[in-house]
Formats: C-alpha cells, structure tokens, sequence
C-alpha cells in the first residue's frame, strides 16, 4: 500500500472515530435529560362533566389547543413522524380504551398536559406543553372532561423512538421541544383571569395556548420551523411586517378557508381545518392582538 493511501485510511479511521466519539457523546446528554425524573405536584382541579363543560373541553382540544391534530381525529393516538434521522414519534391515545389513559388520574393528565410529564415522573418528548402550560384552570378541565367523555379506542401504539439527528439538534440547542418538561418555569402564572370576547388581551391567551408561537416562532415571524424535514413549508410572517397589509376579512378567510389575500391556497399544514371552527370573536381576538405585537423581519426568531 502506498504511502498516500496509508494516509487516507488513517485520516478516515480518525474521522470515523471523531464521529463515533461525537455521537456517543450527543446521545449520552440527550438520554439524561430523555430520562430524568419530574417530581411535579398538582394543584387539583374541579371537573365538571356537564354538556357545556364537555363542549367547552371539545372546542378547546379541537378548535384551539388542536390536540386533534396530533392525537387524530378520534383522539386514538398515531404515529406522527417516522425518520431515519428524527426517529419515530408517536402522539399517545388519550381515550379510555386499551392503550388510553383509562388508568390515568385526574393529576396525571394535568401533570401531562400542562407540564409535559408522564405518570411515572419521566418527560414526554415534543408534546407541546410549554404552551399548554398557560392553559386556564377552566379551560384545562373541561378539556379533561371532554376526554374522559369520549368513546374508547382500542389502540395500542409503539414508544417514541429519538433519531440520532433529533438528539443533535436538541443538544446543539435547536430543538428544546424534543422535552418540554425542561423548558416550564413551574411557577408560570396562568391567565386565570382572562375573559373570553374580541380583546387583544384573549388574542393573546390564543395565540400561546393555539400553538401560533410554536410554528411561527416566538416573535411570530415566521421562517423555517427547527427539526422539521427539509420538504417542510416555511411559517408564514404573522407580524404587521408579513401581514400588516391584510385587512381582517382577509384573515378570517385565512383562517376559515386557507386562502390568502392573493387567492392562493395556504398548506394544510397550517392548520386551518381546525382554526375554521374558531368562533368569530376568537378569531377578531386574535387578529387584534397581532396587530399590536412588535414588527419582525421573517425569519428572526
């Protein structure tokens, strides 16, 4: 074997080992903070299961929160992201059937849903609750109520599996949503106050707990959303910068029939569908608070 050869081979053989070392080392750090135990007590809460606190759980969970956009459409649980990089994620059955939370107590589903933490004090991964968090007292148990209320579905799913190329971007500081658990400040005050109508002040209770920051960024202008796969769509600038030229029947036609101003059809990614079931008064709310929130040029998270 030639002298240049030989090098190659030991630049390679470094090169693997530098990789190999990197990814045991990205794995390690992700799988401790995977498997770290949240102690979290909970305030309990009073559920009611009346028809118009189930119907206030249904628009919550459907219409606002879109837990149905996860959880599918008969809250059955599926898996929403099956990867070589990313891994399989998979949105559990939240139904009292087999594989549900039948077993669950009323202070596991607050623990779940609010904090981000299983039965069993071990984090749940991309379950969005460093928006749910925010969830009123109120709005929070009819959504138990409602879940409590549905017809069981027998489906038992597989555990989320993490990629290799998800754990670098958490470690690298790109995707903290892979364990939400560790983004709550469990002293978070809840809006407990806010009262529901066409006020900027429930635009913005919506806007956190309807996941807007999620996909368009905390500054709400929108670019390319971390962790996705690269085919994914761009957020859209919902800032005065990216819509300010919209008037507010051009966003209740967004928002009811995934159309832009220009005519276009929005991805159904956006998830519209269930932002059309928003009542009118949400939907002004919303738009009055976005009119209020600060310029961004897209892209500036």
């Amino acid at each position: 074997m030639s002298t240049w050869i030989r090098r190659l081979v030991v630049l390679a053989a470094g090169a693997l080992g530098i990789i190999g070392v990197a990814g045991a080392g990205v794995y390690g750090i992700s799988s401790v903070q995977l498997s770290r135990d949240y102690d979290v007590p909970v305030t309990p809460l009073t559920i009611v299961y009346d028809s118009a606190s189930v119907e206030r759980g249904r628009h919550v969970a459907i219409a606002i929160a879109k837990c149905v956009d996860c959880h599918g459409a008969d809250f059955g649980g599926k898996v929403i992201v099956e990867d070589p990089g990313l891994g399989r994620i998979v949105a559990p059955n939240l139904t009292q059937g087999v594989g549900g939370i039948a077993e669950y107590t009323d202070a596991d589903l607050v623990r779940a849903i609010r904090y981000g933490v299983r039965p069993d004090g071990k984090p749940l991964v991309f379950m969005p609750s460093y928006e749910y968090v925010y969830l009123t007292d109120a709005d929070l148990a009819a959504v138990i109520a409602y879940l409590r209320s549905l017809p069981p579905v027998d489906r038992t799913l597989p555990e989320s599996q993490i990629g290799l190329m998800a754990r670098l971007l958490y470690v690298a500081g790109r995707l903290d949503a892979l364990v939400p658990a560790a983004m709550i400040d469990r002293e978070t005050m809840r809006a407990d106050s806010v009262v529901p109508g066409p006020t900027v002040e429930y635009g913005a209770y919506l806007s956190v707990v309807g996941g807007c920051s999620g996909c368009h960024g905390p500054g709400l202008s929108g670019g390319r959303i971390p962790g996705t796969p690269p085919d994914f769509p761009p957020a859209t600038n919902i800032t005065p910068a990216g819509i300010g030229s919209w008037s507010e029947e051009d966003f209740f036609v967004a928002l009811r029939e995934g159309r832009r101003p220009d005519g276009s059809t929005i991805d159904p990614r956006m998830p519209w569908a269930y932002t059309a079931q928003m009542t009118d008064d949400e939907i002004r709310a919303l738009w009055l608070y976005l009119r209020t929130v600060p310029p961004r040029e897209t892209g500036t998270r």
